[in-house]
């Protein structure tokens, strides 16, 4: 016989259970709930090691398996655009089906990725084997952030959001040393197979301790309430927009026909997708989570905070490398600063607004730092002093470390409790989104700079010649340690990367500029709210 509805309307299997309370009057988690967070913790280490790691391989992995410029572009490529792609998708299942599905399907295949990217023997093998890892990846990702916010109270999340940023922005420090450690000491094969224990590990964790309270439905009706139409939308929408963004300026003009026509399909594509989402019931972008002030401008913050976070990353190891010629794990050295205080602040963010319980100041004061700081990298050039270097990288990660985690409070502030999950769902879709914006416009200054400034320099004597063709210039910079520096322009095309790159980190410090005047439009809501919400962890 079924369970007679509540009050509330939702059946008595879904309400809050009564549990034990501790002599502080705080509810005592069981020991499923601190094995669950581990494996949440093993999760995004897993995903943001992955990310980062194969950034400064590249160019190893290519040379290793005879493949071309174009190959190498979407090895680095390929992982971005299926998290982008998948990410609405995997919040919107796990909201109507449950997470378990979704989760274990992701780890089935990030997996089965890894596996087919450390065998690969040819380039289109290691690219199938990124789109696999993008696609589970993606899912594993946002599923962590959805989950602890499903495990936690809007009250208690400020303390297990700060430790769960140490993984999180942990795995971006180490990813791009693990990534150049393997590649030029061991194998890059490697990258691909240290996946596999972490993996393992993480979901029979979750396998054995992860409760969450079902939902009360069938299968066949979970399964029609899914909004297929619009993940069909999207997927093809983001699919078309993002590409022509990816290549613009690296490997066709914005002005061709490669470009514009994919752009606008995609930028039409979604414009009707967000007409057309008043409709599902269970709609992958539901209206409701925009209708807030504070959600909108507090998502915008994330696009911007994303793109400057990854295309900065990337620029900032590619400056190394060419500005001041170190080599791949050189460069990932010479990062650390920022990686640091990526990972300190971004703690230091979270304990905050757990100890003041207002976060407006904290995410105003956040911009200016990551504005400044990425603005500052402009000034190098060879030679400059350590100061220069490395200042710079503390002010970004101050800002950068504190934005990681802040946006996760007026986020949740601002929706209904049950809402808790697809917000966040969406909020770290919008962060991805930006990534791949900031890389494209990362390139397509660069590459638009750089092709002025070769131009200037007339007929490049012998190896430098390549670089005439434009596409050619990044993949080209682990070269100029090796050819003769003493060639009549060799520091005329040092000084290309390095103007070029310089436009490039001012072009992400306008964007952080952005992100602090919207800043300002964010309400300092209430954040002492202890309900869970209809998929919280059983026992809570």
């Amino acid at each position: 016989m079924g369970k007679p509805p509540s009050l509330s309307g939702q059946p008595v299997g879904l309400e809050r259970e009564q549990v034990p309370l501790n002599n502080g009057g705080k509810a005592k988690k069981p020991l499923s709930f601190y094995m669950t967070f581990l494996a949440l913790n093993i999760c995004v280490l897993l995903v943001s090691l992955d990310a980062t790691a194969l950034s400064v391989a590249v160019p190893v992995i290519t040379h290793a398996l005879n493949g071309t410029t174009l190959e190498a572009f979407w090895a680095s490529l390929c992982f971005l655009l299926a998290v982008v792609a998948v990410m609405p998708i995997i919040t919107s299942l796990s909201d109507v089906l449950g997470r378990k599905i979704p989760l274990y399907a992701s780890f089935i295949i990030f997996i089965t990725g890894s596996i087919v990217f450390a065998v690969a023997n040819s380039m289109g093998i290691l690219i199938l084997g990124r789109v696999l890892q993008g696609l589970g990846g993606g899912g594993l990702d946002v599923l962590g952030e959805i989950i602890l916010a499903d495990i936690t109270s809007l009250k208690e999340r400020p303390l297990y959001l700060g430790l769960f940023s140490i993984p999180m922005a942990g795995g971006a420090i180490c990813g791009p040393i693990v990534g150049a450690a393997l590649a030029e000491n061991a194998s890059w094969r490697w990258i691909g197979w240290i996946n596999l224990p972490l993996g393992v590990t993480g979901l029979l964790l979750f396998f054995f301790f992860l409760r969450l309270k079902p939902i009360e439905a069938t299968l066949a009706s979970k399964i029609a309430c899914l909004d297929w139409t619009g993940m069909v939308l999207f997927l093809i929408g983001s699919t078309l927009f993002s590409l022509p963004l990816s290549w613009a300026g690296a490997l066709y003009p914005w002005a061709s026909y490669k470009t514009l026509v994919p752009f606008i399909l995609g930028f039409l594509v979604l414009i009707s997708l967000s007409f057309y989402e008043a409709r599902p019931v269970k709609p992958l972008f539901p209206y409701r989570i925009f209708k807030s002030r504070t959600a909108t401008f507090t998502l915008i913050g994330s696009f911007m905070h994303g793109a400057v976070l990854n295309g900065g990353l990337l620029y900032l190891l590619l400056s190394f490398q060419a500005t001041f010629r170190d080599t791949p794990f050189r460069s990932a050295i010479e990062v650390l600063p920022i990686c640091v205080f990526i990972v300190v602040f971004s703690i230091v963010g979270a304990v905050s607004v757990e100890v003041l319980r207002k976060y407006k100041l904290l995410t105003i004061a956040a911009w200016p730092c990551l504005a400044v700081g990425v603005g500052l990298f402009a000034l190098w050039k060879p030679g400059v002093s350590d100061g220069i270097k490395y200042g710079p990288q503390v002010l970004a990660g101050v800002g950068l470390g504190v934005l990681f985690t802040i946006c996760t409070f007026p986020m949740n502030a601002s929706q209904q409790v049950d809402d808790a999950g697809i917000a966040i769902g969406i909020m770290v879709s919008f962060r991805m989104f930006g990534s791949t914006t900031g890389l494209a416009i990362g390139s397509t200054v660069f590459h638009s700079v750089f092709e002025q400034r070769i131009a200037k320099l007339g007929q490049l004597p012998g190896e430098l010649a390549i670089l005439h063709d434009v596409r050619e210039a990044v993949g080209f910079i682990p070269f100029l340690r090796e050819i003769d520096h003493s060639l009549p322009a060799y520091n005329a095309v040092i000084e290309s990367y390095t103007v070029s790159f310089m436009a490039v980190f001012l072009a992400l410090a306008g964007m952080g500029a952005v992100g602090f005047i919207f800043s300002f439009f964010i309400k300092e809501l209430s954040l002492e709210n202890d309900e869970i919400g209809r998929q919280g962890f059983e026992g809570n």
